[in-house]
């Protein structure tokens, strides 16, 4: 069909309001990693993620979500991004809780951190129970009855997560992108991409203290599937470095949803950029993109 549009949205963050979950997910990986991985007192634990967590939020720029050696996202983008973040900076920067992980984690992915903070958020954010933003089944529910919208749920997981969390708004039929891994970075991929002030480059420069790592192969190919066959692709997020740089150099449009933790330098970045948006709310993302039909 001529002009069809693919619209990918985030799941958590965008779809749903991850601030009012994110202390739930704090605790429940505290508890884990008290009781079976690193087998310390509890209230220890907590005293340390607020003391890391307060040192992270101090200098956010200094701090992010590592993987491979490369920044995968600043700890500031989003509130389960700084849980994560704050996750790892404390076990890396304990020798105790770095061995205890490193030997319940043997078989690392990544390395064993990283593995154990991946563990952590998709075994417990499963346990959560959804809290949808307002406006999130109303704009799915639009993007499916419209003959030129081809709606795509955004998700690092395997998607099982989401369709069952969809389900409880009704919604069965949107297609879930799944297991696109945005944070997994790769500093051996030789692809680079044209910016028209920065030249050929693989990190999008973003002001004086945030420059975004584009070494995310994985997310790459499934953008670029998604593309086939379509006019135009849009993605919407809550946060810049993960689904948001990547869209934006390969000429794709990217819609940033402000939300209470967007940081200033993500909002100016976007609001000046030419293929991109600052939504105030999801309420305002049809209207958006029935612009470009």
């Amino acid at each position: 069909m001529k002009n069809q549009v693919k619209v990918i949205l985030d799941y958590d963050g965008t779809l749903t309001r991850e601030e009012a979950m994110v202390d739930d997910l704090a605790r429940l990986s505290l508890d884990t990693l008290s009781q079976e991985i690193l087998r310390v007192p509890r209230p220890q634990l907590q005293e340390e993620y607020r003391e890391t967590r307060r040192l992270i939020l101090s200098r956010p720029h200094e701090f992010g979500w590592e993987v491979r050696g490369l920044l995968a996202s600043y700890g500031d983008e989003g509130a389960f991004i700084l849980n994560t973040t704050t996750l790892q900076v404390m076990l890396k920067m304990n020798p105790l809780y770095a061995r205890r992980v490193a030997n319940y984690f043997r078989d690392a992915e990544y390395d064993p951190v990283i593995d154990c903070t991946n563990y952590l958020f998709h075994r417990h954010t499963a346990e959560l129970k959804p809290r949808f933003r307002q406006g999130a089944k109303e704009i799915l529910s639009g993007l499916l009855r419209h003959e030129r919208f081809i709606p795509l749920i955004l998700t690092n997981s395997k998607g099982d997560k989401v369709e069952r969390n969809l389900q409880t708004l009704g919604l069965k039929e949107v297609e879930i992108l799944g297991d696109t891994r945005q944070y997994e970075m790769d500093p051996s991929w030789a692809r680079h991409f044209f910016h028209l002030e920065q030249g050929m480059t693989q990190g999008l420069r973003i002001d004086q203290h945030h420059k975004v790592d584009l070494r995310r192969p994985v997310y790459y190919r499934a953008l670029m599937r998604e593309a086939e066959g379509a006019e135009q692709i849009v993605v919407v997020a809550d946060t810049l470095s993960l689904p948001g740089a990547l869209p934006l150099v390969m000429g794709m449009r990217f819609y940033l949803l402000k939300t209470s933790y967007t940081p200033f330098w993500c909002e100016e970045f976007v609001k000046k950029h030419e293929r991109g948006e600052v939504l105030e709310s999801l309420y305002s993302l049809r209207e958006r993109v029935e612009t470009l039909i």
